[in-house]
């Protein structure tokens, strides 16, 4: 069966069973945690049932399928001497279908935008899954104006006035902070030209909400609403947010919301609680993550991310950081 279409329930939850008896069996770190957690694999008929491992693993262990060889090796952002996440891919080519296909659903073929990114602090290091993801994008975009920009505002702005002009179709995908720069220095009128914010605010600027932040670009550059992307380094797939911080997934992506003290009770609709996702795309790492985010799940599968939170005294995850 193919992850890269739509599924009903029984189909996703039939594909998240088979992933997780896999990566039971060819995971060490995701086969200890499970043990650790007292359940048997035979006896979980449903995916909310299946352990979700906590996202911290990521940097103190090596979680890959002993049957693979990385090609490549995607590593989270972290100030000097910070442990970092390392994230183990053997099939590139698996990380672009999902990457463009999820983008395509949410926002069309990536070749009919001329894309603009604003990714400075990704740019300058290695390793990054966003920078992977568009480069990608720009390269299937062939729009002449398609590139990264680092530092020049002014160059950048003058461009967006120009496509703006001309009708162009235009995703301008940046780093929050930098987003901030950019509305601070050259406010101008980008109605009609969309704008996603990729988070990232970390030791760069005082610390604001979401909220906050769209207030302040939606203001300086005349449109309606701010998008958000929602990624991580542990993860090979992305949800969309076309406004009000509300998120949705592509259909081999679920969101499942957990007591954060409890692993194993799920929350109902609306509840807040810790973020857990399947990303049926994790093949050859784990499927299965419990996330730092605190958040909220609706009927329709769209979610919400609250903040993050503590997670120092979450069951399961002590042990294995040990």
């Amino acid at each position: 069966m193919n992850i890269f279409q739509s599924h009903n329930r029984m189909e996703f939850n039939e594909l998240a069973l088979q992933r997780f008896n896999e990566q039971y069996n060819h995971v060490e770190v995701y086969r200890k945690f499970t043990d650790y957690l007292g359940v048997n694999p035979d006896e979980v008929s449903d995916c909310n049932n299946i352990p979700f491992l906590p996202v911290e693993l990521f940097k103190s262990h090596k979680i890959s399928d002993a049957r693979t060889n990385p090609e490549l090796i995607f590593t989270s952002s972290g100030t000097t001497g910070m442990e970092v996440s390392q994230h183990y891919v053997s099939d590139p080519e698996l990380y672009k279908k999902s990457f463009t296909q999820g983008f395509q659903k949410f926002y069309g073929n990536p070749s009919e935008y001329c894309i603009l990114a604003l990714l400075p602090s990704y740019l300058q290091r290695d390793g990054s899954s966003l920078i992977f993801m568009v480069k990608e994008l720009i390269r299937i975009s062939v729009h002449k104006d398609s590139g990264f920009y680092l530092n020049n505002y002014e160059e950048l702005s003058e461009k967006l006035m120009s496509l703006k002009k001309k009708n162009t179709k235009v995703l301008l995908l940046g780093v929050s902070f930098a987003l901030l720069d950019l509305a601070e220095k050259f406010p101008q009128d980008l109605s009609g030209i969309t704008i996603m914010e990729t988070g990232g605010m970390k030791g760069r600027k005082t610390e604001i909400t979401r909220e906050e932040l769209h207030q302040k670009l939606t203001s300086a550059f005349k449109v309606n609403t701010i998008h958000s992307e929602y990624g991580m380094t542990e993860l090979l797939s992305q949800a969309y947010s076309k406004g009000k911080g509300i998120y949705f997934p592509p259909p081999w992506m679920k969101i499942i919301i957990k007591d954060p003290h409890d692993p194993f009770e799920s929350l109902t609709t609306g509840k807040s609680g810790r973020i857990n996702i399947i990303d049926l795309a994790n093949r050859d790492s784990c499927c299965f993550i419990a996330t730092s985010d605190l958040g909220k799940v609706y009927e329709n599968g769209s979610f919400e991310v609250l903040g993050r939170m503590d997670n120092s005294d979450l069951r399961g995850c002590n042990l294995m950081l040990g």
